[in-house]
């Protein structure tokens, strides 16, 4: 096997810090777009059959000519590629030696057993490019200072993709790390950030700690937040009940994003926070139905991704699980990229509870609405006749019957079930929501068998 970057062009990111006016591929004109990725794709087929065990056997055994692989629409002739392979074969996916390996990261496991994936060098700096290019995206510029209210540690790649984002882009950072709002708004105003990169529920804690405390945060030096993890938009791209409670409390701007360690690149909303754009010099993006074709227009489809200058671990055709909605019209902002939806749900978490379809996100979504419920876990697992149980685990705002009652009128009025509910203390909901091996809050646990 020879040593990386031998066989894949790679975009020149290294050593050099790119203005916004160099960016220019995503503000080109579609079909300018589209050769440039049918190009990247030839290099990736030639990569994979040189370098990689999986889809050397994945080419071999369904027939795949490679040379055959023109256009975007050739990709239809290449099987798919599911999380259940990268979990039965994870190391027949890596492209380099064990020596080109400078990080190993992994996913979080919500959807069954870790994934392990390696970073070259190279890798590393292609991250930095696409969260330089994300941050650039949602109005960043050198001089910003962003309060980072994650982890990076515990193989958390995203962490690491911001932190290293950001000093590409020259803004200064703060790593404070996950949790603790005394802390958090200590630093904010000693240092005085001008954004903060937290989870949104987290948040809405920073909001009700600064009203306890008497904290002006209006008058803060915080003037936008990039929101990772959770859904703040609607599919229409209104703001949800979530990204309400923040900006109704807090007059900051509000930037979506949503990614997956596996695509080591992340869709990222501009200032008119309409879906986030793709960064198509590193991923050609398909939204793919039940049967495997492309979704129709504004129908949702499962994405599913092609990585493109990635050395240690490239995709080809990888269904993330992810349900979202694409968006083909030109943006106000002058970008000609396709933008995604928030996440309606995960395939595999897909409810159907007493003869309805639910998603999670749409079950946290009804829970933030509610000033009774305080914290919140949705748990579902499989009954004594094989059929989804919906189990709420809620931190209500008081134990009277009359919160109790408001709670369940509401849920029943608007899924039309009525779920098991089961009350909890602070405590215990936080033990539930922060386990020791959790990176973020769990706000939803699957025991289906």
């Amino acid at each position: 096997m020879k040593g990386p970057g031998q066989n894949l062009v790679l975009i020149n990111i290294n050593n050099k810090k790119l203005m916004p006016s160099e960016q220019n591929i995503s503000f080109q004109l579609p079909g300018k777009i589209k050769s440039h990725q049918e190009e990247k794709l030839q290099q990736l087929l030639i990569y994979l059959h040189r370098h990689s065990p999986f889809y050397k056997e994945l080419f071999s055994t369904h027939h795949v000519d490679i040379n055959k692989i023109k256009k975007l629409e050739d990709l239809s002739l290449i099987p798919t590629t599911k999380k259940e392979d990268l979990q039965k074969s994870n190391s027949d996916f890596f492209c380099v030696r064990r020596d080109s390996i400078i990080e190993y990261t992994s996913t979080s496991g919500t959807l069954g057993s870790p994934v392990t994936v390696a970073l070259t060098d190279n890798d590393l700096n292609r991250l930095a490019y696409n969260e330089y290019s994300s941050f650039i995206c949602a109005g960043g510029s050198p001089a910003d200072v962003y309060q980072l209210m994650l982890t990076l540690d515990r193989q958390f790649m995203a962490g690491m993709a911001y932190y290293s984002g950001i000093r590409k882009l020259g803004a200064g950072i703060i790593r404070v790390g996950p949790g603790v709002p005394s802390l958090q708004w200590e630093t904010i105003e000693r240092i005085k950030p001008t954004a903060i990169v937290a989870v949104p529920s987290f948040i809405l804690k920073l909001i009700g700690f600064a009203n306890e405390h008497r904290i002006e945060i209006n008058k803060s030096s915080v003037n936008k937040a990039i929101c990772i993890g959770e859904n703040i938009r609607n599919t229409d791209y209104s703001l949800n009940i979530l990204g309400r409670k923040i900006t109704e409390a807090w007059n900051i701007k509000l930037y979506s994003t949503y990614a997956s360690t596996e695509m080591q690149t992340a869709f990222t909303e501009c200032a008119e926070g309409k879906g986030g754009h793709l960064n198509p010099e590193l991923l050609i993006l398909e939204l793919l139905d039940e049967n495997n074709c492309p979704a129709r227009a504004g129908e949702p489809g499962e994405v599913t991704i092609t990585t493109l200058g990635v050395e240690g671990m490239p995709l080809l055709r990888y269904k993330t699980g992810d349900i979202c909605v694409q968006d083909n019209a030109p943006c106000a902002c002058g970008r000609h990229t396709v933008r995604l939806s928030p996440v309606v749900g995960r395939k595999k978490q897909m409810i159907k509870f007493k003869g309805t379809t639910l998603y999670p996100p749409a079950v946290f979504d009804l829970l933030n609405e509610m000033e009774e419920v305080k914290e919140y876990v949705v748990e579902v697992s499989t009954n004594e006749i094989g059929m989804d149980e919906l189990l709420l685990y809620l931190l209500p705002a008081d134990t009277s019957e009359e919160c109790d009652h408001k709670i369940r009128a509401y849920l029943q009025a608007r899924l039309r079930v009525s779920p098991y509910i089961k009350y909890l203390s602070k405590e215990d909901i936080i033990k539930m929501q922060f386990s020791e091996a959790s990176r973020k809050p769990v706000k939803f646990i699957d025991r289906r068998s």
